[in-house]
């Protein structure tokens, strides 16, 4: 099909969802992707932080297809290989004890708040429910991640919202405040990236990380666009010196299949018991497959790699008239910036560079393989739209 056919296709056949930019993507290697008209683009967006090795990666290929050679899904009535392996995984690189698989970031953080409402429930009975979430938050779009996603205007139409959800400012005394004692849990983004790319404050993660052991309450850390080496470390939280109790992730982990992860640390680990929870596809064989790859190959090696690329970025982006400051943790980037960001985000795309935007900055997140060829190529560019 040509870009017309499918455009009016879309127009035609899907919900109306999503306001989406005039290209259809068919292809490509690594950070350098085709459309459908044969034009080439650097990608910097990584389909939202999604194919962490980029398009057409074929140790990931392989991986997949070897899984598809024996079954494609098997039902969680039944043990399944690559979960199990995935699941060892995920333990041994964070000191988590137990993990649930799901579909995506968004169930991830629904079985997170449910876990978290469970295990106070069994210690303290009815009446310690409330989830804490951070203003300009963002945690998922099912009911229970809608109302914890702290951004009024998500919230717009969607009324009544689950009861028992407060929303503080990142710093401890508002936490307490809108805690009431009455909290099981408290989620948070160590960098924030829906509203604009927003790395919390060392002190307060930390300090905020002592309050909750302190009172019994579980820390929630969402990992689900920082996570799986985005930030130069395997999850964000690592980088703050502490351990959650319970720690989501999806986006990057299957590096481009539908997964997501709940991982439960010592004190949560038995908060879910059989009926509890569960997914018809969660832990599909496949997506685990893909999955028990990207884990394999995020060596400390691979690691400080993206390290040295996310530093090499910065210190190109602060010297890009019109960039006014760069925001962020790692190769999780957001650049502030003098005109209006989707204006520019489309101004890049004409150009053939693929940025994302978040609120009024944009947002870069390019595949952790991006070579230097192809970031020199995005930054000149970004350069040029916005100078």
């Amino acid at each position: 099909m040509d870009f017309q056919e499918i455009k009016s296709l879309d127009a035609q056949y899907l919900a109306k969802t999503y306001a989406r930019y005039p290209v259809a993507l068919v292809g490509g290697r690594n950070a350098t992707l085709t459309d459908s008209e044969g034009k080439e683009y650097i990608d910097f967006g990584a389909g939202i932080a999604v194919n962490i090795f980029g398009a057409n990666d074929e140790a990931w290929k392989a991986a997949v297809i070897e899984q598809l050679g024996k079954i494609q899904h098997v039902s969680n009535y039944y043990y399944a290989e690559p979960q199990v392996r995935l699941a060892k995984l995920l333990c041994e690189r964070t000191g988590a004890k137990r993990v649930f698989f799901s579909n995506s970031g968004g169930e991830a953080n629904e079985c997170a708040l449910k876990a978290a409402r469970k295990y106070s429930f069994m210690k303290y009975g009815a009446g310690r429910s409330r989830i804490v979430s951070l203003k300009n938050s963002f945690h998922g779009r099912t009911l229970f991640t809608l109302t914890a996603t702290g951004q009024e205007e998500f919230h717009r139409y969607f009324a009544p919202f689950v009861p028992e959800v407060a929303y503080a400012d990142a710093s401890l005394p508002d936490v307490v405040r809108a805690a009431e004692n009455k909290a099981c849990a408290v989620i948070i983004e160590c960098v924030q990236g829906e509203s604009g790319v927003t790395a919390l404050s060392k002190p307060f993660v930390q300090a905020l990380a002592a309050w909750c052991k302190e009172q019994d309450v579980l820390l929630i850390c969402d990992e689900v666009q920082c996570g799986n080496g985005r930030t130069g470390t395997l999850y964000s939280y690592e980088q703050y010196g502490i351990t959650p109790d319970i720690v989501t992730t999806a986006k990057g982990l299957a590096g481009g299949l539908p997964i997501g992860a709940c991982l439960f640390f010592e004190r949560a680990q038995d908060a879910l018991s059989a009926g509890d929870h569960g997914s018809t596809f969660g832990g599909n064989p496949v997506s685990c497959a893909a999955a028990v790859n990207v884990i394999s190959r995020l060596t400390r090696e691979f690691l400080l790699e993206v390290q040295g690329k996310a530093a090499y970025l910065r210190a190109k982006l602060k010297n890009i008239e019109g960039v006014k400051a760069v925001t962020g943790l790692g190769m999780m980037i957001g650049l502030e910036i003098g005109t209006d960001s989707k204006q520019a985000a489309a101004a890049c795309l004409e150009k053939g560079l693929l940025v994302l935007t978040a609120h009024k900055r944009l947002r870069l997140v390019p595949p952790l393989t991006i070579t230097k060829t192809e970031m020199d190529e995005g930054l000149s560019i970004l350069k040029e739209v916005l100078s």
